[in-house]
C-alpha cells in the first residue's frame, strides 16, 4: 500500500480517525482496490464504525494486485500522528501513508511547511477483516439532515449521559435522555426534544418506533459531519435492530453501527401498530448463567466457501439446540465476520451469526 493526502483532505483523514476512536480502542486498516477501509469496533460488540475514502481521496493511492493486507494497531498511535488538527491545515501540506514490509511498519510521513517532514513508524498485527452485517435500504425509518440539527439537539444533554431514546410520528421525532426503568423516575430530570418534518431535508417513516442507543457513538459521528460539511442520515427499525448513522460523499462513505435496546414483545406490538408487515418476536431472555462469550463472533474467522450473501442467518457455532442467548438488554444482531477480498462496504447483508453485547461498556472518554 502507498498512498498520499494533500490539502484539506489530510484534516479529513484526522477527523474520521478521531470519530472512530470514540467507538474502540483499535483501529482496522484494509487497503482495497475500491478505496482504503478504517474501521473500529467496542469491546462488547454493540457499535462499529467504518470510512471508506475512495482511490480519488488521495492524490496517490496504489494496492499491490495479488497481495492482500490488513491489519490492525492501538487507534491512540495513530490520534498521536494527528494530534492537533487545528493545525493541519496550516501546517501540512500533504501525508503519506506507506507500508514498510521489512520492518512490518505502517509509515506515516507528514510533509510539513518550509520543508519540515514528521515521520512515525508504527507497530501493527496482522488481522482479518472487520465487517458489520445491515442493509439500510430495508430499515422502516429514513432521516437525512444538515449535521447542525442533530448538533443543536444533543448540545441539551449532559456529556456525561449515556444513552438516548429516539421517537418518531409521520411528522415528528422526539428525542430524550433515557432513565432506567428500575430506578426512581420521580428523582430523575427529563429532558426532551421535538423536531419537526420539515427541519429535515428527508424525512420518511413507515413505522412508528422508539429505539435507544448510545449517545457518545452518535457525538463522535457529529462531530466529523459537521467538520466537513457533510448531510447525515438515521436509519432505524425496530427496538433490537441496529440504529445506522451515515455520513456520504462521492470520496468518501461513513457508517456508524450501533445496537437499541431491545424491547417486550408487548411493547413492540403496541409501537409498531402502523408496520405495514410484522415479524416474530424474540425468544424470552430468561438464562441468566450462560456464558456471553460463548454468543460472541471471533473477529479474526472467515466465511464459509459457498456462503450465501443474501441467505439467512446461520445459527450460532457450537451451541447446544437447547441453549438460549443470555439475557442481556443491548441486543445488536450486526456482525459478521471475514468477507471475501474483494468485498466491498457495502450495506449488502451477507451471511452472519447474531451477536449480544452488553449494554455495560465503560470505555467512555
Amino acid at each position: 500500500m502507498d498512498c498520499i493526502v494533500t490539502g484539506g483532505n489530510v484534516k479529513v483523514l484526522a477527523k474520521a480517525i478521531h470519530s472512530l476512536s470514540r467507538i474502540g480502542d483499535e483501529l482496522y486498516v484494509e487497503p482495497q482496490e475500491d478505496g482504503l477501509a478504517l474501521r473500529s469496533v467496542n469491546s462488547s460488540r454493540s457499535a462499529y464504525a467504518c470510512f471508506l475514502f475512495a482511490p480519488l481521496f488521495f492524490s496517490r493511492y496504489t494496492v499491490h494486485s495479488g497481495h492482500t493486507f490488513r491489519c490492525k494497531m492501538a487507534i491512540k498511535s495513530v490520534q498521536a500522528v494527528f494530534r492537533s488538527l487545528a493545525s493541519l491545515e496550516k501546517t501540512v501540506e500533504k501525508c503519506h501513508i506507506e507500508l514498510d514490509d521489512q520492518n512490518n511498519r505502517l509509515t506515516f510521513t507528514l510533509h510539513c511547511k518550509h520543508g519540515l517532514m514528521k515521520t512515525h513508524n508504527l507497530s501493527f498485527q496482522d488481522s482479518e477483516s472487520l465487517q458489520a452485517v445491515f442493509d439500510k435500504d430495508s430499515y422502516a425509518n429514513v432521516f437525512r439532515s444538515h449535521p447542525r440539527l442533530l448538533v443543536d439537539t444533543v448540545m441539551h444533554f449532559p456529556p456525561s449521559l449515556e444513552e438516548v431514546t429516539v421517537s418518531v410520528s409521520d411528522e415528528r421525532m422526539w428525542v430524550r435522555n433515557h432513565v432506567e426503568e428500575e430506578g426512581d423516575q420521580s428523582k430523575a430530570m427529563l429532558t426532551e426534544l421535538c423536531l419537526a418534518s420539515d427541519e429535515f431535508d428527508h424525512f420518511a417513516v413507515q413505522a412508528h418506533n422508539s429505539v435507544t442507543f448510545c449517545l457518545k457513538e452518535l457525538r463522535g459521528l457529529l462531530v466529523f459531519a459537521e467538520s466537513t460539511g457533510l448531510p447525515m442520515s438515521m436509519y432505524f427499525d425496530e427496538p433490537g435492530s441496529p440504529v445506522v448513522l451515515s455520513v456520504t460523499d462521492s470520496v468518501l462513505e461513513g457508517n456508524f453501527v450501533l445496537a437499541t435496546l431491545s424491547d417486550d414483545p408487548n411493547h413492540r406490538k403496541k409501537n409498531n401498530s402502523r408496520r405495514t408487515h410484522t415479524r416474530p418476536p424474540p425468544p424470552p431472555d430468561d438464562f441468566m448463567n450462560d456464558d456471553i462469550d460463548s454468543y460472541l463472533i471471533a473477529m479474526d474467522t472467515s466465511v464459509a466457501p459457498g456462503s450465501s450473501a443474501t441467505g439467512p442467518p446461520t445459527p450460532p457455532l457450537s451451541q447446544d439446540k437447547d441453549t438460549q442467548p443470555p439475557n442481556k438488554k443491548f441486543c445488536s444482531l450486526f456482525f459478521g465476520s471475514v468477507l471475501p477480498p474483494s468485498s466491498q462496504m457495502s450495506t449488502q447483508p451477507v451471511s452472519s451469526q447474531q451477536v449480544l453485547a452488553s449494554d455495560s461498556e465503560d470505555d467512555v472518554q
